[in-house]
């Protein structure tokens, strides 16, 4: 292998807790992003005030975007933490920590425990998975899901084992009610792929078609699909069915377009700091096409990469759904013979990370001091300098100085010099600079919700075209109107004209609580 052995060594002991505190280290530091985090903590906290569990509503109105499950965990986290980041995130985080350790457990076995190891480091640490098991959002336990079924349809074909079989029909039904049919779509597709490229079409046909499975996939996903039928019936198929799965599909769906390539960029941004191996772990394709397990990772992956695509509506966290083997696929590539022996390309990237990371203040300012963008979003840059403490500064230069000097230390060789390269970059991400963008993005949001709650009245959009996250602050339903006579309402300062007749109750960055005058 390329570098000295992990297992045994402290780094090794040190890489088994990564995910631990990649998706637990200040999960709540940051306020609830809007539109998709602070859309299901409002989902989920408006199931509370409605006393309905059965389906989600966001601001008064049916929600048909996504099943019912994580809103369940959601449930729990809320019940133990009340309405705060920490509870909303958690299922996400947790699921991620599972993610991480069942891709560990699973690569162990089958391709050495150092191999397993840097697979485990890069579930943990790399960009993607980093951020969608930390979002309040139902991706990341959509990936755990797939992740749990891929690798138990993997040990059936492998074995012709009949309870890794029953279990992946377990995982798809739970991942039916988490985010729909690409639940489905994903493990048979890849399964039939792999099959075929064996000429095993009897086995794929047995594995699919099994009667327990089959009946176990309907008992779980069947009742609250024939509930949620119906209670909204045609509303139901128009605004799940159609818009959220077969529109997203095959049209751009909320502006989220793309070109043909829009992956290819997407992947090693998404696998930061280990691009650089999975550009040579590319190289191993050829051939690794011979080996069972190479072929089915190799084919989860360019399914997943080619899948989406095809499809009209892209955002860079679908193709995560076939990353999952590329983090097996670098820690072979890491520790194998042929591994990395010169570090520095695969430092260059996440180095221009590190020293971004204390230059964000100033790039934002100037931005918020520019053209670009709407009114809006420069204002809420216009505090960048302001919200930028001397602990911003002192954490994002020190950890800039760590890990120059991590990496000019001669014996420390590329793989372990990768892993504290990665763990440093999670640590400053979940510890100083996405608390400090989401102060910027979403902190004027989050004080005006507090100050709405504080003051007790009812509130309205006005101009504004959404803040999901501005209810869940507000612990209270927010719909779309002009405000009435003393009424509250939450804007825009670009679209609140300077005649307006308002009295502003609450002003930062661009968000404005104003009280409409009485005539």
């Amino acid at each position: 292998m390329a570098d000295s052995p992990l297992s045994g060594t402290l780094l090794g002991r040190l890489i088994l807790a990564l995910p631990l505190l990649a998706f637990l280290l200040r999960l709540g530091g940051a306020p609830l992003f809007d539109v998709d985090e602070g859309a299901f903590s409002e989902a989920t906290r408006e199931m509370f005030e409605r006393g309905d569990f059965l389906f989600t509503y966001l601001n008064g109105a049916p929600r048909f975007d996504k099943p019912i499950l994580v809103y369940w965990f959601q449930c729990i986290g809320y019940l133990i933490f009340g309405p705060t980041e920490w509870a909303f995130r958690l299922p996400s985080a947790t699921a991620a920590i599972v993610w991480s350790y069942a891709t560990y457990f699973f690569a162990r076995r089958r391709v050495g425990e150092d191999a397993a190891l840097v697979a485990l480091a890069v579930a943990a640490t790399a960009l993607g998975p980093f951020a969608i098991g930390r979002a309040a959002t139902a991706d990341g336990l959509l990936n755990c899901l797939l992740a749990l079924t891929l690798f138990d349809v993997w040990r059936h074909l492998e074995s012709g084992a009949r309870a890794p079989l029953l279990r992946a029909f377990v995982w798809i039904g739970l991942g039916a009610l988490t985010k729909g049919p690409v639940a489905l779509i994903v493990p048979g597709t890849v399964s039939l792929l792999y099959c075929a490229s064996r000429g095993e079409w009897k086995i794929w046909l047995r594995t699919v078609f099994n009667p327990l499975g089959l009946l176990i996939l309907i008992l779980i996903v069947a009742p609250w699909y024939a509930y949620a039928l119906m209670r909204h019936g045609q509303d139901f198929i128009d605004g799940f069915i159609m818009r959220h799965n077969v529109q997203r599909f095959s049209g751009s769906l909320e502006g989220h377009g793309g070109s043909a390539f829009y992956y290819l960029v997407a992947v090693p941004l998404l696998l930061l700091p280990w691009s650089g191996l999975f550009f040579s772990a590319l190289g191993r394709l050829r051939s690794q096409w011979s080996d069972p397990l190479m072929r089915f990772l190799w084919i989860w992956f360019a399914f997943v990469l080619g899948f989406f695509s095809l499809s009209g509506t892209k955002l860079p966290h679908y193709v995560l759904y076939g990353c999952t083997p590329l983090f097996i696929l670098i820690g072979l590539k890491a520790t194998g013979s042929d591994g990395p022996r010169r570090v520095w390309p695969q430092l260059i990237a996440p180095g221009l990370l590190f020293l971004l990371f204390p230059l964000l203040p100033n790039l934002f300012d100037a931005l918020s001091r520019s053209t670009l963008g709407d009114g809006f979003y420069r204002a809420q840059l216009g505090r960048a300098l302001e919200v930028a403490d001397a602990t911003y500064i002192a954490a994002t230069v020190g950890g800039l100085v760590l890990w120059a000097a991590v990496v000019f230390f001669p014996r420390l060789g590329a793989v372990p010099k990768l892993v504290v390269t990665a763990a440093l970059q999670v640590i400053l991400l979940a510890g100083v600079v996405v608390p400090y963008a989401g102060e910027l993005a979403q902190g004027p949001v989050k004080a005006a919700g507090l100050k709405a709650h504080e003051l007790g009245e009812p509130v309205v959009f006005w101009r504004f075209t959404t803040a999901p996250s501005f209810s869940v602050y507000r612990q209270g339903v927010t719909v779309k109107g002009d405000p009435a006579p003393g009424q509250l309402a939450l804007t825009r300062i670009d679209r609140l004209p300077a005649d307006a007749p308002v009295e502003r109750i609450f002003t930062q960055g661009g968000v404005a609580l104003v009280r409409m005058k009485q005539p």
